[in-house]
């Protein structure tokens, strides 16, 4: 039958509009974040490497990362070995675009999202964070949780 598509529409334009409106009064009361929010991106120092592969892989290059090399004497004779010390990591979330790329492309998981969404500053100078800030937000980061509570029931399978 036609227009029954455009019924339906104003059928939940309808129930919408009757609906009441929540309003949250956000410096007051805090929101209800989802447990994977992605706030901010924060950086576990200790699992750095310096790969540099996140400042490569950046398409806004916002990631900063200076290291220098030290050499370890071995303990029982033999070559000295070679290490990367992370010297500045930082992050300017005025050019960011919170793609995640940077996450996801970080072979050792030293970044994460965390969920820390309240960073603003007066200047915009000031949102570049250091690796002591990035190190503070990793504090926030929630432990790993697979599936939601009922999600593998909506899982479908797609048929081949």
């Amino acid at each position: 039958m036609p227009g029954t598509g455009l019924l339906k529409g104003l059928g939940v334009t309808l129930k919408h509009m009757l609906r009441r409106s929540v309003t949250q009064q956000y410096p007051h009361e805090k929101p209800n974040l989802p447990p994977r929010s992605r706030g901010v991106i924060a950086l576990k120092e200790e699992n750095c490497t310096v790969c540099y592969l996140c400042s490569r892989e950046c398409p806004d290059w916002c990631i900063y990362i200076d290291a220098h090399k030290e050499t370890h004497e071995p303990i029982g004779g033999g070559r000295g070995r070679s290490v990367k010390v992370l010297d500045r990591f930082a992050i300017d979330y005025a050019l960011c675009m919170y793609c995640g790329i940077c996450v996801e492309v970080c072979p050792f998981d030293a970044l994460f999202w965390s969920p820390e969404f309240e960073y603003s500053e007066p200047r915009i100078g000031d949102l570049l964070h250091d690796k002591e800030k990035l190190g503070e937000w990793f504090e926030t980061v929630p432990d790993y949780q697979p599936y939601e509570a009922g999600s593998e029931a909506k899982v479908k399978k797609v048929p081949r």
